[in-house]
């Protein structure tokens, strides 16, 4: 009866669902993106559940929460050494972790999920969690390339289903991408709205195409550098150096493709050459194949257009 009970409710309009206000959330995935947003939603009063697959990575997640909060300490609370050991305690309070998603979303007001950039990963994630959460709960991606419509079609909440793209540092950075497909309702992408101005954030209102916004100008700026070079007309030195003084940008852009993965910027020009092959601005680099193909993917790796020690 209960099961019968819960397949009626789910088979409900959700235009009957007024605007969630997101108090609990569910994040999966307890890497660095994970871990951050997590971090941010404690600290704001947010219920936290962190969700991954092993509880080494949970414990590694929730130390570097913590190691982050007393840097935060350090200087928020440089006089009173009480009051900051006071504050870590309430934010740590507010996060709790688990290896098991399914139970853990089944009372959560947000899913937001911070895995690996693979569509059947991610759609077989929502998919199943999709099954067991309640009609109420919103469905988010972090994902900052793929598009979130393709996602959302392994569940049957459509209009229930957003993207919400933080950047790295999460803590750090104020910006969020929040985007809607054609078929997210407005009270979803309202509630995600408020949920990002509630951490904190800036919220920017992106439609669901390649990049969103701030990758979609970014990265073909990156590999517009890196043909430049290809074709002679500047070293990778000199381009950063203009860019950087002349036109104000903290790294030059070969040194932001080597802090953000050469194998990261690959993935993402591949996806969008697949999605739209004709556009100039998602055309190839050899260069960049090639190191990504020596396992050269930048600082991570200790090589990339740059070598590091």
């Amino acid at each position: 009866m209960a099961f019968f009970t819960h397949q009626i409710t789910r088979g409900l309009s959700s235009s009957a669902v007024r605007n969630t206000v997101i108090k609990h959330v569910t994040i999966i995935g307890g890497g660095q993106m994970g871990a951050g947003i997590a971090q941010v939603a404690a600290t704001t009063g947010h219920s936290v559940v962190l969700v991954d697959t092993s509880e080494d990575i949970l414990k590694k997640a929730a130390k570097g929460i913590e190691g982050s909060l007393k840097r935060v300490v350090k200087k928020k609370f440089a006089d009173k050494p009480e009051a900051g050991e006071e504050f870590i305690q309430k934010v740590m309070k507010n996060v709790s972790t688990s290896t098991d998603a399914a139970s853990t979303v089944q009372n959560t007001d947000l899913v937001l999920e911070a895995i690996v950039e693979n569509l059947k990963v991610k759609q077989g994630l929502f998919g199943g969690l999709d099954k067991v959460a309640p009609l109420k709960t919103i469905f988010a991606s972090n994902t900052s390339s793929l598009p979130i419509g393709d996602i959302a079609s392994s569940t049957s909440r459509l209009d229930r289903f957003g993207g919400l793209h933080f950047f790295n540092p999460v803590p750090m950075m104020r910006l969020v991408e929040v985007i809607g497909t054609s078929a997210t309702s407005q009270e979803t992408f309202d509630s995600l709205l408020s949920f990002s101005k509630a951490l904190g954030k800036t919220p920017v209102s992106c439609k669901d195409t390649p990049g969103f916004i701030v990758n979609r100008l970014l990265v073909p700026y990156m590999m517009e550098a890196i043909r430049l070079h290809e074709r002679g007309h500047g070293s990778k030195e000199d381009i950063d150096i203009a860019m950087k003084l002349g036109a104000g940008y903290p790294m030059g852009p070969f040194e932001l493709l080597d802090y953000v993965g050469l194998d990261t910027a690959k993935f993402i020009m591949d996806g969008w050459i697949a999605m739209d092959p004709s556009n100039p601005l998602f055309a190839p680099s050899e260069s960049l194949n090639k190191l990504v193909a020596e396992g050269k993917f930048g600082k991570k790796s200790g090589e990339g257009f740059y070598k590091y020690k």
